[in-house]
């Protein structure tokens, strides 16, 4: 969950940058459609329509750019880091460009457990902060990297508290974001707590920020304080589709309004493209399961589950969720 709301940032950041470099000068034209069917979910039509453009013109850096995130989406590494290598060569000074080339080699050395491409993802994430220090979101990857590397592939705490001091030197919301993070993963929940609410106090104006902080509650099961920060997202934008999963996963939290909680989780998966900035649907299915189970539905449960496993074949959760399902049937 930190990874994913990460990459909403970066979102943000990308549009700033691709006007720069003529990615939307017509809002009308090929790319701009391209983006749009990105942005609806529809990865495949967005590397059709991006092919069409590449075999007119193989100079367009944004057209591989976003051949590279479709590809991501739809977790083809494969591609993704091809692109994204295109990308770069062309637009070597673009530091959104060698972030995601970053992600997707490390998307590539997770699931080819490769030292090799462990490497290269560290290599474009510090690429990408030296060519724009104030990238927060390139930081926050770096600063995940630090973290969770073993040393021996440049893995180190203090080389992550780093890069927390420096986003905390440009954004005080997102340092503290960056700094309870550090303390996740050194499993000191008390002073994530205490990051957590110094971000409550700063009352930062995008949803972004309170709903990282509701997938540290979501774990924790602290019904009280995930209601908080969901509601505080809610104030700042009342539209957001994320909304609807979290809430949901409250209200099976909670175990008191499960009809409301199953509204909510329908309403996300059958309205939000799958995306890898966003909850899955991998997992508001698997919390289906969980609120069917609640309810004595074992069937709609196991349905549930082996829908998650299908979206996303390596959710381990699920797998033992359905297994313990089918075992305390027999």
């Amino acid at each position: 969950m930190r990874r994913a709301l990460q990459l909403a940032f970066s979102f943000l950041v990308l549009l700033t940058l691709l006007p720069a470099a003529g990615a939307l000068q017509d809002s009308n034209g090929p790319l701009a459609i391209a983006q749009r069917q990105f942005d609806a979910g529809d990865y495949t039509a967005a590397i059709g329509t991006l092919q069409g453009i590449l075999a007119k013109n193989h100079g367009e850096a944004p057209a591989y750019f976003w051949m590279a995130r479709s590809y991501y989406e739809l977790r083809d590494y494969d591609n993704a880091v091809t692109q994204a290598e295109q990308a770069t060569r062309l637009a070597p000074q673009n530091s959104v460009y060698h972030q995601w080339l970053g992600r997707s080699y490390g998307s590539k050395a997770d699931r080819e457990r490769s030292f090799f491409l462990a490497r290269k993802t560290k290599k474009e994430f510090e690429e990408a902060v030296r060519l724009d220090p104030e990238n927060i979101s390139a930081r926050r990857d770096l600063e995940e990297f630090y973290l969770e590397a073993p040393w021996i592939l440049g893995g180190s705490r203090d080389r992550a508290m780093e890069q927390v001091n420096a986003i905390a030197a440009k954004d005080a919301v997102a340092g503290h974001l960056a700094k309870a993070e550090y303390w996740r993963d050194a499993k000191k929940t008390d002073l994530v707590e205490e990051e957590y609410r110094w971000v409550f106090q700063l009352k930062p104006h995008n949803a972004d920020s309170y709903l990282e902080v509701s997938g540290f509650y979501i774990n924790q099961k602290d019904v009280t304080r995930l209601r908080s920060a969901i509601e505080a997202a809610a104030q700042v934008n009342p539209s957001e589709p994320r909304l609807a999963y979290y809430r949901g996963v409250a209200e099976i939290l909670a175990g008191t309004n499960l009809n409301e909680g199953e509204q909510y989780l329908k309403s996300f998966i059958a309205s939000t493209p799958e995306r890898s900035d966003w909850p899955s649907h991998a997992a508001a299915r698997e919390w289906l399961g969980q609120l069917y189970e609640k309810q004595g539905r074992r069937v709609q449960a196991a349905e549930q589950y082996r829908a998650a496993i299908q979206i996303d074949p390596g959710r381990k959760s699920a797998r033992d969720r359905l297994k313990n399902l089918e075992n305390s049937g027999r």
